[in-house]
């Protein structure tokens, strides 16, 4: 692999998830000890693939190598939830931890994905959808994509093309150990995004702010903040 490595080194760097995915552990309302809850994580697990993969690990990952401690779940889930056909640099088998610098260009990102789904489900574009900053530090050496050509296959809009492309590449990078991959965005021009590899790397977790998406009509969302 070709591709120069360059230190990142951020300190509020942002992913968002739909408020439906931030929610505490499904049965905890029917937990009234601490062990009545261990019982029920347990009959949970036999359903939630972020248990599973914090029993048996991820492809590449070990359980032991998975998160601890404050926000654990909503890291770990990014590794252990995958798409039948992958993302721009996971493959199917195994996720990874997508961010970006600015919060603007997440917007931009998710908003984009949410309307081609809408789109694809043939609704009509009448939905609200909130989503969660989940802020995180990073400081790590990534493959740098930075400097590539706008027309490499691996940054191209078709994600026909681009998933093939980033996930070869991505696999690649990963088997050689790298950390992940830093790369302009491919929906908001100027932007950056980052692909981590291992959930070790994300570091000072907390949650930011709370953003509303709402279609009205017409595939371009307004986007404000609560």
């Amino acid at each position: 692999m070709n591709h120069p490595l360059s230190r990142v080194s951020r300190s509020r760097t942002v992913r968002l998830i739909s408020n439906a995915n931030h929610k505490p552990p499904v049965l905890l309302a029917l937990a009234q000890s601490h062990g009545a809850l261990e019982k029920l994580e347990a009959l949970e697990s036999v359903t939630s693939q972020r248990q599973l993969a914090q029993q048996k690990g991820i492809p590449g990952i070990a359980p032991e190598a998975l998160a601890t401690g404050y926000g654990y779940s909503f890291v770990n889930a990014a590794f252990a939830y995958t798409r039948p056909q992958g993302n721009r640099f996971s493959p199917p088998q195994w996720g990874v931890w997508y961010s970006a610098f600015e919060h603007d260009t997440a917007l931009q990102e998710v908003s984009y994905h949410l309307t081609r789904a809408i789109e694809a489900a043939g609704a009509d574009f009448d939905n609200e959808t909130r989503y969660i900053e989940l802020l995180a530090d990073v400081e790590a050496d990534f493959v740098d994509l930075r400097g590539m050509d706008a027309a490499a296959p691996c940054l191209s809009a078709d994600t026909a093309i681009g998933y093939p492309a980033g996930q070869e590449l991505a696999t690649e990078a990963r088997m050689q150990g790298c950390n992940g991959i830093v790369y302009p965005s491919v929906r908001r021009a100027g932007g950056t995004c980052l692909a981590v590899f291992w959930p070790g790397l994300i570091q000072n977790f907390r949650q930011g702010a709370t953003w509303i998406l709402k279609w009205s009509g017409a595939p371009e969302p307004t986007i404000t903040r609560l």
